[in-house]
């Protein structure tokens, strides 16, 4: 195996993926898969993220390959990955709080990936349109020229949308933001609810240990929440055609939501939400979960247990993850080989016609 380029654990891998390793010296087990957790940043753009929280030889490795997409094809390359979905990192568009300036920026992100990445490697690299939810109308406008004009495949939203200020948060359930979710059913193309930090004002109960504010804790707690939000609304009921990507195997919602569902049966209706059917039917049926930043086999085999594998799909989380920990590890993972292929390439083929 060619010397790993790029391990932003600093050396720290599990005992699990270090076996793994060792397996792909046979040679990569499973080729051509797709991963579509992979972000990219660019120069008209903050840098992304609560960087203060990272150690300086991560942020400064991570920044790089945010930017420089020929380390990224050679990352690929390296791990038997045909295909990255490119996102723009978080906060991304959803933290700018001007809805004029949300707009134009969306607009110069997506024009920005198209031409200086995509275009570069059009047999490798898909994306996700960025989209500015701060006029929910706008949003749906950008979606369907992202869609329709530079060919990308769905949306990632990272979060709530600020509106005005940073402790003024919209989230994807609200009323306004209808107008949106029937331009994605009426596009037939699925939207990736991605992490973002929780607002600044509901940020006390980390007072003291700030290093769970992001990928570590929060980010899986906020995102969780949401999803529920959207499955109690009643969103899949009027719009039963969505499809929604969760990462990270799903934000803990394959282990929770039962759990949720059991305890709402003795609460009054009226308390949570319009939805019409249980809510484990939603995750099962409008949901796909990802192995973005997850690499536990005990993980994915309840997930399999919980979902199937029909709605599970590989992914990197990368360059805050990189592929030569978490790829050898799903090569190697103790699944069936028809499960591999599902999970590691024709789910995503058959969900965003590639």
């Amino acid at each position: 195996m060619p010397p790993v380029r790029f391990d932003p654990t600093g050396g720290q891998m599990t005992e699990e993926c270090r076996r793994n390793h060792a397996h792909k010296n046979g040679g990569i087990k499973m080729l051509k898969k797709i991963a579509l957790e992979e972000h990219y940043d660019s120069p008209g753009l903050w840098a992304s993220g609560p960087h203060e929280l990272m150690k300086k030889d991560y942020f400064e490795a991570v920044q790089e390959r945010l930017k420089n997409i020929d380390l990224r094809i050679e990352d690929m390359d390296r791990n038997g990955i045909e295909t990255y979905i490119l996102s723009l990192a978080q906060p991304g568009i959803e933290g700018v709080c001007d809805a004029g300036t949300a707009a134009a920026k969306a607009k110069e992100m997506n024009d920005y990936c198209a031409e200086k990445m995509v275009a570069k490697y059009p047999t490798r690299l898909r994306a996700f349109a960025c989209i500015p939810l701060q006029d929910p109308a706008q949003g749906a406008r950008e979606l369907e020229r992202a869609v329709k004009e530079l060919g990308f495949v769905g949306a990632l939203i990272n979060g709530y949308t600020n509106i005005g200020d940073v402790n003024t948060a919209q989230y994807l359930d609200e009323p306004q933001v209808e107008v949106f979710w029937a331009k994605v059913e009426e596009l037939g193309v699925p939207v990736y609810l991605h992490p973002r930090i929780p607002l600044p004002n509901q940020q006390r109960i980390y007072e003291g240990y700030p290093g769970l504010l992001d990928s570590a804790w929060a980010f899986g707690v906020e995102t969780a929440t949401h999803a529920v939000r959207l499955i109690l609304s009643g969103l899949f009921d009027r719009h039963p055609g969505l499809r929604v990507i969760l990462g990270h195997l799903g934000e803990g919602l394959t282990f929770t939501l039962p759990r949720l569902e059991h305890r709402l049966r003795h609460t009054k209706k009226e308390l949570h939400g319009a939805h019409e059917k249980a809510p484990t039917e939603y995750l099962r049926k409008n949901f796909y979960l990802t192995t973005s930043g997850t690499f536990r086999s005990q993980a994915l085999l309840d997930t399999i247990l919980e979902v199937g594998a029909d709605h599970i799909l590989f992914s990197v989380d990368s360059p805050y993850e990189t592929p030569d920990e978490l790829a050898p590890w799903f090569d190697a993972c103790p699944i069936s080989e028809n499960d591999r292929q599902k999970i590691g390439r024709d789910n995503a083929r058959a969900l965003f016609g590639l």
